[in-house]
């Protein structure tokens, strides 16, 4: 029988030490943690910046916690400040089509200088204009243009009035224009009962003149209305020519300032018109300035008419150094694509260019936005909106509902909006698998994925990075100083996070976590400087806040509540080993795995799948078993037994193949009749050739069994066997070691299961020989025998006298 050496603390020491590597390292230095630790992604990042277009979108896929969108903006922050800062775009109102409204590109700045001078130019109108009509100049020129209109008008009256007196009546003209004629009689006016006694004959003359004489008149109020309008016109022309003055002489600045820009040139003269259209608002109202401050000075127009003269400053990129990188935490369909926002009164709803709002593709237009997936998918007409926008290049400023068959209420339709910028998406790998399967425009449009890994290789370069990023982290949240030797302890805490001794968690977000509970703790003692040792106290009291859950689940192990033996040796019986996360925590625990064996037929069945506590991974870990039972034992004769296999005392789901080990060894120990040892623990996962395969969690599942031991009493024979390939996964707490350098408890690397049996046993498992059968009083000759009485006793269905239990070797 080979003997199995067991783990000295030499081999579960984590190297290389950070103390002696930090302690001749400037931690000062500015690092590059996405150069250092996420080579993959920098390399799919720098792809998709020098990649022209909007095609080669970038989807960054990685655990939450490992820093992705801190990463995404440290990587372009640097480059962006180097881009070209975009235009501002502004929207102004179309004179002739206001349902069109204008878009108009401005250099960066530019736009919040259109806004603040068109502003003022017409305060400055609306002052001014009033008080330009009074200039003794214009009103000289406006009374004469009276006097001439009045001179046509008596001249057109008197003609009138002498047509009527010609043919015998009296003009009346009243104040609201009306004519009445009377007739006369010997110079006499007629009254009404007098023109009554008059004979038929003379009634029809007067009649009929009077006709006559309406029609003249008629024709020279025609003269007058005719005169009256050639006069308006007059009078408008004259106000344009004299306003035109004063607009021309305000706009001439403006003019000179944005004399470049074709579509400006061609607004002004635009709103010049309009203004001279529209000077009966500018008449007669003189307004003296009122005294607003600085803060005001930014205010729109509150008059709704001057209202059509604003600046809507769509996109403001006067503050931008570089091209913009935005960050939408809430992606709505509004938020992220914009919209044409709607006022109400009077009980309708109503809108204009000013109500035009931007969303940020815009605000990222011509640099970055970031978003994250699962933020973006929560809204789904966001989304549609995205990839439409992404696809023709362009923002159509819509409503949501008008992709739908739904009623459409009446609004405007601004310019889209042209655009060029990269989106940046933070998700997880099975969010981008998803989409990549299912929407054919999501791998045309992200076309490369950006991995984010959670762990580095732990090598002195990595350390010295990890401490500078630790450093850097702590610096920007405003945390006291830390020494060398705590970054050394968060650094071998990294180690032990990522569970291999070999590597560093990339987890950064946890650190900060440990970091900033390790600054209060300093705050509390009242230290300026945050040492190793309160770096071990944060993350005792963290475990201490998490390990309730651990703490109960003890202390019925300490009550034997829970039947797991930690001395003495049992047939059919192995201690397994298993780990649960409990939100944050994982805490691992041992387990009774039992097995029974009988006559029959009815193989053997798995009680956790029966009972539907079994997961898939468990389930086909119990087939691979049976596999390697079958393979090793039914070359040459049927397997007719009836048993089972259960984890005695678990009332919850079980998963996950790491117990298949332990499982195997209770079966054999119930076949063979040969007692295993209860002061071992075996964890590790049963291939169909018998190979002891690495399992996950090792680590906390070692310090479960040893706390189970301790608190019981070390005996100095106490340990855990588990898979040769895990050794690198063994990160062991301080006291675990100590136990171990002690000798008081003991770790054993094994390779194969009969590696495994004949420690816990003491015998040897034997070996098949050339003729079929095994190695004489082995664990496997034993089995073999037991499995041909249960063929013969299956088929006679008698019973045939027990044969003894096999001795120990060397007993």
């Amino acid at each position: 029988m080979k003997t199995i050496p067991e783990l000295k603390v030499r081999q579960l020491k984590i190297e290389p030490d950070p103390r002696k590597i930090l302690r001749s390292t400037d931690i000062r230095d500015n690092v590059s943690a996405v150069c250092l630790f996420q080579p993959r992604a920098r390399k799919a990042l720098e792809m998709g910046l020098s990649i022209p277009g909007m095609e080669y979108n970038v989807y960054v896929a990685g655990e939450p916690g490992l820093g992705r969108t801190y990463l995404v903006e440290n990587f372009l922050l640097p480059r962006a400040q180097t881009g070209t800062t975009p235009p501002d775009l502004v929207y102004l109102n179309n004179f002739d089509n206001p349902d069109k409204p204008l878009l108009v590109s401005l250099t960066p700045g530019q736009g919040k200088i259109l806004k603040e001078n068109l502003q003022r130019i017409v305060k400055r109108l609306r002052r001014d204009l009033p008080r330009h009509f009074e200039q003794a100049s214009y009103l000289r020129l406006q009374n004469k243009l009276f006097t001439k209109l009045a001179l046509v008008r008596d001249d057109l009256m008197d003609r009138m009035d002498e047509a009527a007196q010609k043919k015998g009546f009296s003009l009346n003209i009243d104040d609201s224009g009306a004519v009445s004629l009377t007739p006369l009689v010997d110079g006499k006016v007629l009254s009404s009962e007098e023109f009554e006694r008059l004979e038929s004959s003379q009634k029809k003359v007067i009649k009929d003149q009077s006709s006559a004489v309406l029609n003249t008149i008629a024709d020279l109020s025609r003269l007058v209305n005719k005169s009256e309008q050639e006069f308006r016109a007059k009078e408008v022309q004259l106000a344009q020519e004299h306003a035109a003055s004063l607009v021309d002489r305000l706009l001439m600045p403006i003019h000179k300032k944005f004399a470049d820009n074709k579509a400006l040139k061609k607004y002004f003269d635009s709103f010049k018109e309009d203004i001279l259209e529209n000077l009966p608002h500018y008449q007669g109202r003189q307004e003296r300035e009122p005294r607003t401050g600085p803060e005001q000075q930014g205010e729109g127009l509150s008059d709704s008419f001057f209202g059509r003269y604003d600046v809507n400053l769509f996109v403001d990129n006067s503050e931008v150094t570089g091209a913009p990188v935005v960050k939408e935490i809430n992606p709505g369909f509004f938020n992220l694509l914009g919209c044409v926002e709607r006022e109400t009164e009077w009980g309708t709803y109503y809108t204009d260019f000013s109500l035009i709002k931007a969303g940020a593709v815009h605000r990222a237009n011509g640099g970055f936005l970031i978003l994250r997936v699962d933020d973006l998918l929560n809204h789904p007409a966001a989304w549609e909106g995205l990839l439409r926008c992404l696809r023709t290049k362009q923002s159509s400023l819509d409503d949501p509902t008008d992709h739908y068959d739904m009623l459409r209420t009446r609004t405007i339709s601004p310019d889209p909006i042209p655009l060029s910028l990269k989106v940046l998406l933070i998700g997880d790998d099975e969010t981008y698998e998803l989409l990549y399967m299912h929407d054919e425009r999501f791998r045309k449009i992200f076309k490369l994925k950006a991995h984010i890994q959670d762990t580095v290789e732990r090598t002195p370069e990595s350390i010295t990075g990890y401490a500078q990023a630790l450093d850097r982290a702590g610096r920007e949240t405003g945390l006291r100083g830390f020494t060398k030797d705590a970054y050394a302890e968060l650094v071998n805490y990294s180690t032990r996070m990522a569970e291999d001794r070999e590597r560093l968690s990339l987890h950064f977000s946890h650190l900060r976590e440990i970091m900033i509970e390790s600054n209060a703790l300093a705050i509390s003692q009242d230290k300026r400087i945050i040492d190793a040792g309160i770096v071990k106290l944060a993350l005792d009291e963290r475990e201490y806040r998490t390990n309730l859950y651990q703490e109960e689940f003890l202390r019925e192990y300490d009550r034997r509540s829970i039947k797991v033996l930690t001395q003495g040796q049992g047939v059919g019986v192995a201690n397994g080993l298993s780990v649960t996360q409990v939100g944050d925590y994982v805490m691992g625990l041992p387990h009774q795995i039992s097995c029974t064996v009988g006559v029959g037929h009815g193989g053997i069945m798995d009680l956790e799948r029966e009972a539907e506590l079994g997961g898939p991974i468990h389930t086909k870990g119990m087939m691979i078993l049976k596999s390697y039972f079958v393979n090793l034992f039914a070359r040459n004769k049927p397997l007719v037994l009836t048993g089972s296999l259960c984890f005695e005392q678990s009332y919850a789901q079980v998963d996950g193949d790491s117990a298949s080990g332990a499982e195997l060894a209770a079966l054999l120990s119930a076949l063979s009749n040969v007692p295993i040892r209860l002061d071992l623990a075996f964890t590790g996962a049963i291939s169909q050739s018998g190979a002891i395969m690495a399992v996950g969690g090792v680590t906390h599942k070692v310090e479960g069994f040893f706390e189970v031991c301790r608190r019981r009493g070390l005996t100095g024979q106490q340990g855990v066997l588990l898979p040769r390939d895990n050794i690198v996964h063994l990160v062991l707490r301080d006291n675990v070691l100590q136990a171990i350098k002690d000798g008081q408890f003991h770790i054993h690397p094994v390779s194969t299961i009969e590696e495994a049996m004949e420690f816990l046993t003491g015998t040897r498992a034997g070996e098949r020989l050339k003729d079929g059968r095994f190695s004489p009083n082995s664990i496997y000759a034993a089995v073999d025998e037991r499995l041909t009485e249960l063929a013969v006793l299956a088929e006679k269905k008698c019973a045939m006298p027990r044969r003894k239990s096999i001795k120990k070797a060397g007993s």
